[in-house]
C-alpha cells in the first residue's frame, strides 16, 4: 500500500532553524578614557609644578613626585569612580590567616632578592653610579617603606581574595621547602612576570630621569621656528610616553585591579620584544638593521620651496607628529596597565578602537617618514638596501604584534575585541589586498586553549 505524499513528508526528519549569528560587540575597556588622561594631565601639573619649584636637587626624587602624581590621577578616580578594585577583590571577607599572610611575605620578599641577585650578577646593573644611578636611588628611597607597607597591604588584599592562595603563597611555600600542591606553571608565570618588572622599570625610569631633566632645562626660545617647534613637540610627545610607562612598571597592585593577569609564555614573543630594548638594541641596530643614511628629512625637503615657503617640509613635519601623537595617545590609554610583554586587561577603547595595534603602526610609519631622505639621496642599490633594513625592523615589530595576539587571545575578552576589530576596525579595507590582507588577519594561536593563570603578585 503506497503511502501518501503528506505522510512521507510528515515522518521527514525536521530541519531546525539555527539561530541568526550574534554580531561581535566591543568589550568595555579595563581602563576608562577619562582616567587614563586623568593621570596624564596630573602628570603634566606636577611637571609644571616642579619647573617653579624644585624641592629636591636630584632628579630621581624629582622623578619619584611626578610619578606619584600620575598614580594619584588615575588611581583616585578608577577606585572612586570606576570602582576597580571589586574586579579582583570579593564583597566577603576571609577569615585572617597570619600564616598565610606571612608566607606571601617571605614570597614577595624572594621575588625581589632575585631581581637584585640578577642586578648584582650581571655587568649591565651592578655599577650603580652609570646609566641605572637614578634607578638605584629611587629604590633607596622606596624599597625600606615598602618593606614596612608590604605586610599590611598584603594581609588586607589576603582578607579580600576570593583565591587567596595565590602565586605570592606559592612562592612563599617554595622557598620555605612546603612543595606539597605547588603548581609549577603559575610559579613560573610569577618569575616571568618579576623578569618583566626587574628589566623593563629601571631602563624606563632611566630614560625617565634623563627626559625630566631635559624638560626642566628646555630651552624655549626655539619654539619661535619652525623647525625648533617640531623637536620640542616630538621630545615632548615621547617624554609623555615614558613618563608614564615608568609608573606603570611600577604600580602592579591586584587592589587598584592592575596586577598581571598572565605573562607572555613563549621564547619567541620575549625575543621579539627585547631585540627593540637595550642593551639588545645597540647590538642589533649598529650590525644588522642600520638603515640611517645620516641625513635629515628636514635639510632635504626644505629645499623644496612653493612661493619661497618650504611647504613640502613643514606638511612632512606635521604628518610625522600626527603619527607621533596616536603612538602616545596608545600608551595614555592603557593608564596604570602599560606593560611589555604581560597581559593587564584589555584596551578596547582610545586609537584601540580602531585597530588592534595603533602604537605599532603609527610609530614604524613615522620612522619611515623620518628615515625617507635616503631614497632621494644616494644610488638606487643604497636605497634599497636602507628599505629593505626598514622592513626589517618592520618586521620584528610585525613579530612582537602577533606575539602578542597570541598571548592575550588565551582571554576570551581579547578573542571578542579582535573579532568586533576583524568587524568594525579603520583598516579592514586592506583585508582586500593580497598578501598585506593575509598578514594582517592572521591570528595565531597556541595548540592546546589554556586559560589565564591566576593570581599573579601584586
Amino acid at each position: 500500500m503506497s503511502r501518501s505524499r503528506a505522510d512521507r513528508q510528515a515522518d521527514a526528519p525536521r530541519r531546525v532553524a539555527e539561530p541568526p549569528a550574534v554580531p561581535p560587540s566591543l568589550p568595555p575597556s579595563a581602563t576608562h578614557a577619562g582616567v587614563a588622561w586623568c593621570g596624564t594631565l596630573s602628570m603634566l601639573a606636577a611637571c609644571g609644578a616642579i619647573n617653579f619649584w624644585w624641592p629636591f636637587d636630584d632628579i630621581a626624587y624629582l622623578a619619584l613626585i611626578v610619578m606619584a602624581c600620575a598614580a594619584l590621577g588615575i588611581f583616585v578616580p578608577d577606585l572612586l569612580w570606576q570602582k576597580v578594585h571589586r574586579r579582583t577583590l570579593g564583597d566577603a571577607v576571609n577569615a585572617p590567616d597570619p600564616l598565610r599572610v606571612a608566607t606571601k611575605y617571605i614570597g614577595v620578599i624572594a621575588s625581589v632578592a632575585c631581581i637584585a641577585l640578577i642586578y648584582w650578577l650581571l655587568p649591565e646593573y651592578y655599577r650603580g653610579d652609570g646609566f641605572y644611578g637614578h634607578y638605584y636611588t629611587a629604590m633607596r628611597v622606596l624599597l625600606a617603606p615598602w618593606a614596612v607597607v608590604a605586610p599590611f597591604y598584603i594581609w588586607w588584599v589576603d582578607r579580600r581574595l576570593p583565591a587567596p592562595r595565590d602565586s605570592l603563597w606559592q612562592v612563599g611555600r617554595l622557598v620555605l621547602g612546603r612543595w606539597g600542591g605547588l603548581d609549577a606553571r603559575v610559579i613560573w608565570q610569577h618569575l616571568l612576570g618579576w623578569l618583566v618588572k626587574g628589566f623593563f622599570l629601571p631602563l624606563m625610569f632611566a630614560y625617565f630621569c634623563e627626559n625630566l631633566n631635559t624638560l626642566l632645562h628646555y630651552d624655549l626660545k626655539k619654539l619661535t621656528t619652525a623647525s625648533g617647534f617640531y623637536e620640542w613637540a616630538y621630545f615632548f610627545m615621547y617624554f609623555i610616553d615614558v613618563s608614564m610607562v615608568s609608573m606603570t612598571y611600577l604600580m602592579s597592585l591586584k587592589a587598584t585591579d592592575t596586577q598581571i593577569r598572565s605573562t607572555e609564555p613563549t621564547g619567541a614573543g620575549w625575543l621579539a620584544a627585547l631585540v627593540c630594548y637595550q642593551p639588545f638594541w645597540s647590538l642589533i641596530n649598529k650590525q644588522y638593521i642600520d638603515y640611517d643614511s645620516g641625513v635629515g628629512w628636514a635639510a632635504t625637503l626644505g629645499n623644496v620651496q612653493i612661493f619661497g615657503i618650504p611647504w613640502l617640509r613643514d606638511l612632512w613635519g606635521v604628518m610625522i607628529l600626527l603619527l607621533v601623537a596616536i603612538y602616545v595617545w596608545g600608551t595614555i590609554a592603557f593608564g596604570a596597565r602599560f606593560s611589555n610583554l604581560t597581559h593587564r586587561g584589555i584596551i578596547t577603547n582610545g586609537p584601540y578602537r580602531f585597530t588592534k595595534h595603533p602604537a605599532y603602526l603609527s610609530k614604524n610609519l613615522s620612522w619611515w617618514l623620518v628615515s625617507m631622505p635616503f631614497v632621494v639621496n644616494g644610488s638606487i642599490g643604497e636605497t634599497v638596501r636602507r628599505c629593505v633594513l626598514l622592513a626589517s625592523l618592520n618586521l620584528i615589530y610585525y613579530l612582537r604584534a602577533k606575539t602578542e595576539e597570541r598571548h592575550l587571545s588565551l582571554d576570551p575578552v581579547y578573542v571578542r575585541y579582535a573579532d568586533w576589530i576583524d568587524a568594525h576596525g579603520a583598516l579592514r579595507a586592506f583585508d582586500r589586498i593580497p598578501v598585506i590582507g593575509a598578514l594582517a588577519r592572521w591570528r595565531p594561536t597556541f595548540r592546546t586553549y589554556t586559560t589565564p593563570v591566576p593570581g599573579q603578585a601584586p
